[in-house]
């Protein structure tokens, strides 16, 4: 996977920030830190990423044409799908109503809201037994 997301339209709540990293966990597969690049913007973003092919493999989100397009994404394998992790005291939640498409190739990242798709903002995340 690309280490720099650039997104074709800044993510909500985050305008006017595009361009952001990737940073791996250490010990913690399939999950990412995501920083703004430029520090004198907002040096204390930090929003946390969940690989859903890792963490949620019965994930599976419809995109439209159009969401693909933006991305330049034309086969499943071209994308890697990020979930917005919330950690808190009494839990992790993790929005499955707004998921981070990734061209594995380009960076280039979108966060789309997934309509009329059953799925939760803030799902509470299970730990595999």
């Amino acid at each position: 996977m690309n280490p720099v997301l650039t997104f074709v339209a800044p993510p909500p709540g985050l305008a006017p920030l595009v361009d952001f990293s990737l940073d791996k966990i250490d010990g913690a597969d399939g999950l990412y830190a995501m920083h703004a690049l430029h520090a004198d913007l907002d040096s204390e973003l930090r929003l946390f990423l969940l690989d859903a092919q890792v963490h949620l493999p019965d994930y599976a989100p419809m995109l439209t044409d159009e969401q693909c397009a933006a991305v330049d994404v034309t086969t499943p394998e071209d994308a890697i799908v990020l979930v917005v992790a919330n950690p808190a005291a009494d839990g992790t939640t993790v929005n499955l109503l707004a998921p981070i498409v990734v061209n594995a190739s380009t960076g280039a990242s979108a966060q789309f809201i997934l309509e009329g798709q059953n799925y939760s903002l803030r799902q509470e995340l299970r730990s595999a037994a």
